[in-house]
């Protein structure tokens, strides 16, 4: 989960008035996408909107229990294509370029449950620059326009954040016994890498959702946690 220090949850007017150059920790300038960067991305994306049907965001992540954004309905859904994968190296967050952990995307193959986001036409500018400030800060997501299956047998289209492999931060190892010992000991301004690959874990509990994928990594993240000396770099 997106945690600032002392346990508060990561915010809505946190996020409005976050500064990205220094709310999620030290990123390099070569990395850091301006304001100007973001709004251009989004412009981009908008502008290839398929049509004026209603805008869905898809959640996979930390999305799924703490969107932020204003929403006007959400519902189960499965994203045939792509696969959760912990390829983005943290450098911010929950992981510093010291001690960098791993963050998820999505990469090509297989299909993933999360939920579907509807968001208002009223005010959907609004929403998606809060949530390009949240998710682009480095700009190492594509943001993509993918068709949704509903669980309520509706198909949609949706915006997925999906990795952008050609990124400086992609990593194509994602093999668990390389990234869990990551995962274990990183962590940053918003809290450890550790308790948001738990939060995933727990959120696709409740929800009923299985990721075969997520087993291995999570339980050798726990180990590691048994054994502190095995996590130490």
């Amino acid at each position: 989960m997106w945690w600032l220090e002392g346990g508060e949850v990561l915010t809505r007017e946190f996020l409005l008035k976050a500064d990205c150059r220094t709310a999620f920790g030290d990123i390099e300038d070569s990395l850091l996408w301006t304001s100007e960067q973001r709004a251009a991305s989004l412009a981009t994306t908008l502008a290839s909107r398929p049509d004026n049907s209603p805008v869905w965001i898809f959640g996979y992540g930390s999305l799924m229990w703490n969107p932020v954004f204003e929403a006007e309905e959400a519902v189960a859904a499965t994203l045939g294509g792509w696969h959760r994968a912990f390829c983005l190296r943290l450098i911010s967050g929950r992981g510093t370029a010291r001690d960098p952990g791993r963050m998820l995307a999505l990469k090509e193959g297989g299909a993933t449950n999360g939920l579907a986001f509807r968001l208002p036409e009223a005010t959907l500018y609004e929403e998606l620059t809060l949530l390009w400030k949240r998710e682009m800060v480095t700009g190492c997501y594509l943001p993509t326009w993918c068709e949704l299956s509903l669980d309520d047998a509706r198909r949609v289209i949706a915006l997925a954040f999906v990795m952008d492999p050609r990124h400086p931060l992609f990593e194509s190892d994602t093999c668990p016994q390389a990234i869990a010992p990551l995962i274990a000991r990183a962590r940053g301004p918003l809290g450890t890498n550790a308790q948001y690959l738990f939060a995933l874990e727990q959120e696709l509990s409740k929800r009923g959702m299985d990721d075969d994928c997520l087993t291995e990594l999570i339980q050798q993240v726990r180990a590691l946690q048994l054994c502190p000396t095995q996590v130490q770099g």
